[in-house]
């Protein structure tokens, strides 16, 4: 994402517990050369850090401790069971795409869609954009598909 979240979404973000994930890596610095290490040591094959001492996994607890996401509470957004995805979009987000491709929208449209947030908005246009944001932060580096351009609306 481009920038950090606007603080006229900041609350939503922290009832849902998003707010942390949303402000990592702002004030960071990442060290490419201990990222390739990572990478390296990977084995998709067994999901584990195979490293000197011995090997290593990454929990769902570690997950919450880093990311600060509850993993014992509600999901987020809830279950979306539809063939009407387009409702189901414009529900969420108050928009609805053009391209909907068996409930997934393209992380573009997303982007051009929510670009900027004005002051006037109403809540509920608060809350579609903090949505859509969430959706954008698991899209994007939390939980990406292989080309990075389309997140479901699950």
């Amino acid at each position: 994402m481009s920038g950090p979240p606007s603080p006229l979404i900041e609350n939503y973000l922290r009832d849902t517990g998003f707010w942390y994930v949303a402000t990592i890596g702002r004030w960071c610095k990442l060290d490419p050369k201990i990222i390739s290490a990572l990478i390296e040591r990977w084995r998709p094959e067994t999901h584990t850090f195979h490293l000197p001492c011995r090997k290593c996994t990454i929990t769902l607890e570690d997950v919450q401790l880093q990311l600060g996401l509850p993993i014992d509470e509600y999901a987020v957004i809830g279950s979306a069971q539809s063939a009407d995805w387009g409702a189901v979009c414009y529900e969420l987000l108050g928009a609805i795409s053009d391209n909907i491709n068996g409930g997934r929208i393209e992380m573009g449209w997303l982007r051009d869609t929510f670009f900027e947030l004005d002051n006037d908005l109403t809540k509920l246009e608060r809350i579609q954009y903090a949505r859509a944001y969430i959706l954008e932060m698991i899209g994007g580096y939390l939980m990406p598909d292989l080309l990075r351009n389309r997140i479901h609306l699950r």
